[in-house]
């Protein structure tokens, strides 16, 4: 094992423990520590010199390609319900215009008592 190789290993083991610390303190930290659960897995496959050798042709790619589904995917994802996180943004954006519109008239109508000469 190379210098390269013994120094990404040793920050893919950094990385693995900083993402289980992360998941058992819970909260926003857990939600992190879940998002880069895969990273040091993919870490480990960034080593010089596996990437050296999928490039000569030496080694075969440490995952096969997805394979596609043999039979057709009939069934479709159920939308997703609004949780009530808000108004409508079609309301948003209606009432955006109606402010705007009316905040026009109004700037319209007060330069009409003080023309410019």
């Amino acid at each position: 094992m190379t210098r390269g190789d013994q120094a990404v290993e040793t920050a893919a083991d950094k990385l693995e423990t900083v993402v289980k610390e992360a998941q058992r303190s819970g909260g926003v930290k857990a939600k992190v520590g879940a998002a880069l659960a895969d990273d040091p897995e993919f870490l480990r496959k960034l080593k010089p010199s596996l990437i050296a050798a999928r490039a000569k042709g030496e080694s075969p790619a440490v995952e096969p390609p997805p394979r596609a589904p043999s039979s057709p995917q009939l069934t479709r994802p159920a939308p997703k319900k609004r949780d009530g996180g808000g108004p409508s943004p079609w309301l948003v954006a209606g009432a955006a215009f109606a402010v705007g519109y009316v905040v026009a008239k109004v700037i319209d109508w007060r330069g009409h008592a003080h023309p410019r000469r």
